[in-house]
């Protein structure tokens, strides 16, 4: 979320839990078998468990992940466990606790960690780290991260800074080509070791997966910038406000509001969708200055979830 906020909607706009059931029970039908929870940040949701049994309850659907910031997890893993949640990923760019209250603008870093500390205690399985690397911020704390990937069974992910929502000169500056991850293992003498076949994580998605000999967990690269998987992107968005965005870049949506009630509609629209997914999103051509063929997206993260 930027520095200065964001107007944040009214309730009538949001999508209700009916018309998010709704959606999914017909993605169900088409052969959708996995969901994931995002944001913004989904536990803000009010009585999102609720949310949760309903959608996981759904004929067809197999795997039901939550993406959380964790400052609210601790309290309320538990019962999103007992509700449905299989898999859980937490966003955490920092592990300095000044650090990362500025990055989160204000958040505290220990109620993060004893959401993950909670998370290994109800048995979600597996858990994922999510960390965004951005030069000149937190570069310096890869070595760190990859420690907490040799002390505990998590997944880090690294994952490149995209200009979602924003293209000016600080995402350029901030912009940090993942192959940093590999050389601090180099300098560190941890020789890395690619996973493959069934050694991946379920909702392994387009990262690269390492681990580090003797240690518990592992790490993954995610190139949504320098090496982009658009050709095996098999995933649709649908915003907190009804839209489905073929691609998290791109600017063109569906609203799916106006086919509630109408199951072969909201059908129709999620094919249109499908067949509205680009062969790429260009943002190594944003990087570089370059034309795009289409108008980015304007809307931030926090308002699309990743």
């Amino acid at each position: 979320m930027p520095a200065e906020g964001l107007d944040f909607l009214p309730g009538e706009h949001l999508l209700t839990f009916e018309e998010i059931e709704q959606f999914v029970r017909v993605c169900a039908e088409l052969g959708v078998r996995r969901l994931r929870l995002t944001g913004g940040e989904p536990l803000v949701r009010p009585h999102l468990e609720q949310l949760v049994g309903k959608l996981s309850a759904i004929p067809g659907i197999e795997d039901l992940a939550l993406t959380t910031n964790g400052i609210f997890l601790a309290n309320r893993a538990q019962a999103l466990k007992d509700a449905g949640v299989t898999r859980i990923n937490i966003s955490l760019d920092s592990l300095r606790p000044e650090r990362f209250a500025q990055i989160t603008r204000g958040g505290d870093l220990n109620a993060v960690l004893r959401g993950l500390d909670r998370s290994f205690e109800v048995g979600f399985d597996p858990i994922k780290i999510n960390v965004v690397l951005m030069k000149g911020f937190n570069e310096d704390e890869i070595d760190d991260f990859l420690r907490l990937s040799i002390d505990r069974p998590v997944t880090v992910r690294f994952i490149e800074y995209m200009p979602i929502g924003h293209e000016g000169a600080d995402w350029k500056a901030s912009y940090l080509p993942l192959e940093h991850v590999l050389e601090r293992c180099q300098a560190n003498g941890w020789e890395a070791r690619p996973l493959t076949g069934k050694e991946l994580l379920k909702g392994n998605g387009p990262a690269e997966n390492f681990k580090i000999p003797g240690s518990q967990g592992a790490f993954g690269l995610i190139h949504p910038v320098s090496d982009h998987f658009c050709g095996s992107c098999n995933r649709l968005r649908l915003t907190a406000d009804g839209h489905i965005k073929p691609c998290l870049y791109w600017d063109e949506e569906f609203n799916i509001r106006r086919a509630h009630g109408d199951p072969e509609q909201l059908k129709q629209l999620v094919y249109r969708a499908l067949d509205a997914k680009p062969e790429t999103h260009e943002m190594a051509k944003a990087l570089a200055g370059e034309d795009r063929s289409q108008a980015p997206t304007t809307r931030r993260m926090s308002q699309i979830g990743g």
